[in-house]
Protein backbone atom coordinates (compact mmCIF):
# COMPACT_ATOMS: atom_id res chain seq x y z
CA UNK A 1 0.00 0.00 0.00
CA UNK A 2 0.93 3.43 -1.21
CA UNK A 3 1.86 5.34 2.24
CA UNK A 4 -1.29 7.78 2.64
CA UNK A 5 -0.95 11.64 2.64
CA UNK A 6 -4.89 11.61 4.53
CA UNK A 7 -6.52 9.39 7.03
CA UNK A 8 -10.16 9.54 7.43
CA UNK A 9 -11.02 9.13 10.02
CA UNK A 10 -15.11 7.97 10.47
CA UNK A 11 -17.39 6.66 13.23
CA UNK A 12 -20.53 5.33 13.11
CA UNK A 13 -22.84 3.69 15.18
CA UNK A 14 -25.40 1.81 13.63
CA UNK A 15 -25.11 3.30 10.48
CA UNK A 16 -26.15 -0.04 7.83
CA UNK A 17 -28.46 2.14 6.17
CA UNK A 18 -26.50 4.75 4.88
CA UNK A 19 -22.56 4.67 5.30
CA UNK A 20 -21.53 2.94 1.90
CA UNK A 21 -22.81 6.14 0.76
CA UNK A 22 -19.94 7.81 2.86
CA UNK A 23 -17.58 5.54 2.53
CA UNK A 24 -18.05 5.74 -1.62
CA UNK A 25 -16.82 9.09 -1.28
CA UNK A 26 -14.36 8.48 -0.05
CA UNK A 27 -12.74 6.21 -2.42
CA UNK A 28 -13.65 8.53 -5.15
CA UNK A 29 -10.98 11.01 -3.83
CA UNK A 30 -8.20 10.97 -5.63
CA UNK A 31 -5.47 11.76 -3.04
CA UNK A 32 -3.60 8.96 -1.51
CA UNK A 33 -5.47 8.22 1.46
CA UNK A 34 -6.36 5.22 3.93
CA UNK A 35 -10.13 4.94 6.01
CA UNK A 36 -10.35 3.60 9.32
CA UNK A 37 -14.08 3.10 10.21
CA UNK A 38 -14.64 3.43 14.09
CA UNK A 39 -17.57 1.17 15.16
CA UNK A 40 -18.32 2.40 18.16
CA UNK A 41 -20.64 -0.95 19.41
CA UNK A 42 -23.10 -1.01 16.23
CA UNK A 43 -26.07 -3.26 17.21
CA UNK A 44 -27.20 -3.48 13.04
CA UNK A 45 -25.31 -5.01 10.32
CA UNK A 46 -22.66 -2.07 10.08
CA UNK A 47 -20.30 -5.13 10.23
CA UNK A 48 -21.70 -7.13 7.14
CA UNK A 49 -22.43 -3.85 4.96
CA UNK A 50 -18.75 -3.25 5.50
CA UNK A 51 -17.56 -6.70 4.38
CA UNK A 52 -17.14 -5.16 0.83
CA UNK A 53 -14.46 -3.21 1.30
CA UNK A 54 -12.56 -5.55 3.77
CA UNK A 55 -9.91 -6.73 1.20
CA UNK A 56 -9.13 -3.09 0.24
CA UNK A 57 -5.43 -2.38 1.55
CA UNK A 58 -6.26 1.48 2.42
CA UNK A 59 -9.69 0.37 4.67
CA UNK A 60 -9.33 -0.27 8.38
CA UNK A 61 -11.99 -1.04 10.41
CA UNK A 62 -11.84 -1.07 14.02
CA UNK A 63 -14.82 -1.97 16.90
CA UNK A 64 -14.81 -0.21 20.22
CA UNK A 65 -15.20 -2.62 22.92
CA UNK A 66 -17.88 -0.59 24.78
CA UNK A 67 -20.11 2.52 23.43
CA UNK A 68 -17.95 4.99 23.96
CA UNK A 69 -19.23 8.44 21.83
CA UNK A 70 -18.58 9.96 18.45
CA UNK A 71 -15.77 12.35 19.62
CA UNK A 72 -13.90 9.12 21.88
CA UNK A 73 -14.26 7.03 18.29
CA UNK A 74 -12.42 10.21 16.48
CA UNK A 75 -9.72 10.15 19.26
CA UNK A 76 -9.08 6.55 18.72
CA UNK A 77 -8.66 7.26 14.77
CA UNK A 78 -6.46 9.86 15.49
CA UNK A 79 -4.28 7.41 17.60
CA UNK A 80 -4.28 4.78 14.49
CA UNK A 81 -3.88 6.82 11.35
CA UNK A 82 -1.00 7.19 9.61
CA UNK A 83 -1.40 10.36 7.00
CA UNK A 84 -0.04 13.52 7.62
CA UNK A 85 -3.40 14.83 7.49
CA UNK A 86 -6.15 13.85 9.02
CA UNK A 87 -9.49 14.37 7.94
CA UNK A 88 -13.42 13.31 9.26
CA UNK A 89 -16.46 12.31 8.00
CA UNK A 90 -19.50 11.08 10.35
CA UNK A 91 -20.86 8.02 8.55
CA UNK A 92 -24.40 9.53 7.28
CA UNK A 93 -22.46 12.66 4.80
CA UNK A 94 -20.64 12.41 2.54
CA UNK A 95 -18.42 14.47 0.26
CA UNK A 96 -18.32 15.76 -3.17
CA UNK A 97 -15.33 14.48 -6.11
CA UNK A 98 -12.13 16.42 -5.78
CA UNK A 99 -12.71 17.59 -1.70
CA UNK A 100 -9.88 16.53 -0.53
CA UNK A 101 -7.51 17.40 -3.87
CA UNK A 102 -8.80 21.01 -3.25
CA UNK A 103 -8.23 21.25 0.39
CA UNK A 104 -4.37 19.90 0.04
CA UNK A 105 -3.95 22.31 -2.25
CA UNK A 106 -4.87 25.50 -0.09
CA UNK A 107 -2.96 23.55 3.34
CA UNK A 108 0.28 23.53 0.97
CA UNK A 109 -0.01 27.41 0.08
CA UNK A 110 -1.40 28.89 2.87
CA UNK A 111 0.93 27.03 5.44
CA UNK A 112 -2.17 27.18 8.03
CA UNK A 113 -2.96 23.42 9.47
CA UNK A 114 -6.70 23.63 8.65
CA UNK A 115 -9.27 23.58 6.05
CA UNK A 116 -12.88 23.51 5.76
CA UNK A 117 -15.27 23.89 3.31
CA UNK A 118 -19.09 24.85 2.43
CA UNK A 119 -21.68 22.60 2.73
CA UNK A 120 -25.24 21.66 1.34
CA UNK A 121 -27.85 20.74 3.92
CA UNK A 122 -29.96 17.02 2.85
CA UNK A 123 -32.58 16.10 3.41
CA UNK A 124 -32.56 12.69 6.07
CA UNK A 125 -33.56 10.92 3.00
CA UNK A 126 -30.46 12.52 0.83
CA UNK A 127 -32.32 14.77 -1.04
CA UNK A 128 -31.22 17.83 -1.27
CA UNK A 129 -32.78 20.93 0.78
CA UNK A 130 -31.90 23.54 -1.44
CA UNK A 131 -30.01 25.00 1.30
CA UNK A 132 -25.87 26.00 1.35
CA UNK A 133 -23.96 27.19 4.54
CA UNK A 134 -21.33 29.10 3.02
CA UNK A 135 -17.50 29.65 4.94
CA UNK A 136 -15.13 32.07 4.87
CA UNK A 137 -11.72 31.90 3.07
CA UNK A 138 -10.20 32.46 6.07
CA UNK A 139 -11.40 32.00 9.69
CA UNK A 140 -9.93 33.23 12.40
CA UNK A 141 -9.92 32.53 16.17
CA UNK A 142 -12.09 36.22 17.04
CA UNK A 143 -14.54 34.91 14.34
CA UNK A 144 -14.87 31.68 15.28
CA UNK A 145 -15.83 32.78 18.44
CA UNK A 146 -18.95 34.32 17.29
CA UNK A 147 -20.26 31.56 15.79
CA UNK A 148 -19.19 27.94 14.62
CA UNK A 149 -18.51 27.91 10.91
CA UNK A 150 -16.40 24.74 10.85
CA UNK A 151 -18.67 21.86 10.21
CA UNK A 152 -16.38 18.26 11.25
CA UNK A 153 -17.18 16.57 8.49
CA UNK A 154 -15.72 18.91 6.31
CA UNK A 155 -12.38 19.68 8.62
CA UNK A 156 -8.74 18.52 6.77
CA UNK A 157 -6.33 19.02 9.34
CA UNK A 158 -2.68 18.33 10.32
CA UNK A 159 -2.37 15.09 12.49
CA UNK A 160 -0.20 16.74 14.98
CA UNK A 161 -2.39 19.84 15.59
CA UNK A 162 -5.18 16.99 15.74
CA UNK A 163 -3.15 15.37 18.40
CA UNK A 164 -2.45 18.39 20.14
CA UNK A 165 -5.74 18.99 20.94
CA UNK A 166 -7.96 16.02 21.09
CA UNK A 167 -11.99 15.78 21.13
CA UNK A 168 -13.07 16.06 24.63
CA UNK A 169 -15.94 17.50 26.77
CA UNK A 170 -18.64 15.60 25.53
CA UNK A 171 -21.10 17.63 27.17
CA UNK A 172 -20.36 19.67 25.06
CA UNK A 173 -19.81 20.98 21.20
CA UNK A 174 -16.59 19.01 21.54
CA UNK A 175 -15.33 19.81 17.79
CA UNK A 176 -16.06 23.26 18.15
CA UNK A 177 -13.93 23.38 21.16
CA UNK A 178 -10.87 21.50 19.43
CA UNK A 179 -11.33 23.82 16.45
CA UNK A 180 -11.21 27.22 19.04
CA UNK A 181 -8.25 25.75 20.33
CA UNK A 182 -6.49 25.12 17.48
CA UNK A 183 -7.35 28.66 16.12
CA UNK A 184 -6.15 29.88 19.29
CA UNK A 185 -2.27 28.44 18.69
CA UNK A 186 -2.00 28.58 15.05
CA UNK A 187 -4.16 31.73 13.86
CA UNK A 188 -5.75 30.81 11.05
CA UNK A 189 -8.01 28.26 9.01
CA UNK A 190 -8.94 28.00 5.44
CA UNK A 191 -12.28 28.12 3.96
CA UNK A 192 -13.18 26.44 0.31
CA UNK A 193 -16.72 27.97 -0.32
CA UNK A 194 -17.80 24.94 -2.28
CA UNK A 195 -20.62 22.53 -1.30
CA UNK A 196 -17.92 19.68 -0.82
CA UNK A 197 -19.72 18.35 2.28
CA UNK A 198 -22.81 17.03 1.80
CA UNK A 199 -24.75 17.50 5.37
CA UNK A 200 -27.55 15.25 5.85
CA UNK A 201 -29.99 16.79 8.45
CA UNK A 202 -30.61 14.64 11.40
CA UNK A 203 -33.18 14.79 14.56
CA UNK A 204 -31.10 12.39 16.25
CA UNK A 205 -28.18 14.24 16.13
CA UNK A 206 -26.60 16.03 19.30
CA UNK A 207 -27.25 19.63 17.69
CA UNK A 208 -30.96 18.54 16.70
CA UNK A 209 -32.39 19.49 20.02
CA UNK A 210 -32.04 23.42 19.53
CA UNK A 211 -32.20 24.03 23.81
CA UNK A 212 -29.58 21.09 24.51
CA UNK A 213 -27.36 22.42 21.72
CA UNK A 214 -27.43 26.15 23.06
CA UNK A 215 -25.96 24.78 26.43
CA UNK A 216 -23.56 22.61 24.96
CA UNK A 217 -21.99 25.91 23.00
CA UNK A 218 -22.29 28.25 26.33
CA UNK A 219 -20.34 25.10 27.94
CA UNK A 220 -17.69 25.64 25.21
CA UNK A 221 -17.17 29.23 25.72
CA UNK A 222 -16.53 27.83 29.70
CA UNK A 223 -14.66 25.29 28.74
CA UNK A 224 -12.22 27.98 26.76
CA UNK A 225 -12.00 29.96 30.32
CA UNK A 226 -14.16 32.52 29.96
CA UNK A 227 -16.50 34.34 32.68
CA UNK A 228 -20.21 34.18 32.50
CA UNK A 229 -20.39 37.52 30.88
CA UNK A 230 -18.33 37.31 28.16
CA UNK A 231 -19.88 33.48 27.60
CA UNK A 232 -23.19 34.90 27.08
CA UNK A 233 -22.02 37.75 24.59
CA UNK A 234 -20.14 35.03 22.74
CA UNK A 235 -23.85 32.54 22.99
CA UNK A 236 -25.97 35.54 22.01
CA UNK A 237 -23.75 36.08 18.92
CA UNK A 238 -23.77 32.44 17.80
CA UNK A 239 -27.84 32.31 18.42
CA UNK A 240 -27.82 35.34 15.52
CA UNK A 241 -26.35 32.96 13.71
CA UNK A 242 -27.80 29.74 14.10
CA UNK A 243 -31.23 31.34 12.98
CA UNK A 244 -29.09 32.49 9.89
CA UNK A 245 -27.79 29.21 9.21
CA UNK A 246 -30.82 27.32 8.77
CA UNK A 247 -33.39 29.97 8.31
Amino acid sequence: MKQPIISVVMPVYNGADYIRKAVDSVFIQDVPLELLVIDDGSSDRTDEVLAVYQDRENFRYFRNKKNAGAAASRNRGIQEARGKYVAFLDADDWWGEGKLKHQLEVLQKTGYVMCSTGRELMNPDGSSTGKYIPVRETITYRELLKHNSINCSSVLIEREAALLYPMEHDDSHEDYLTWLRVLKTYGYAAGINQPYLKYRLSRGSKSGNKWKSAVMTYKVYRYMGYGTWKSMLFFGSYAVHGVWKYH
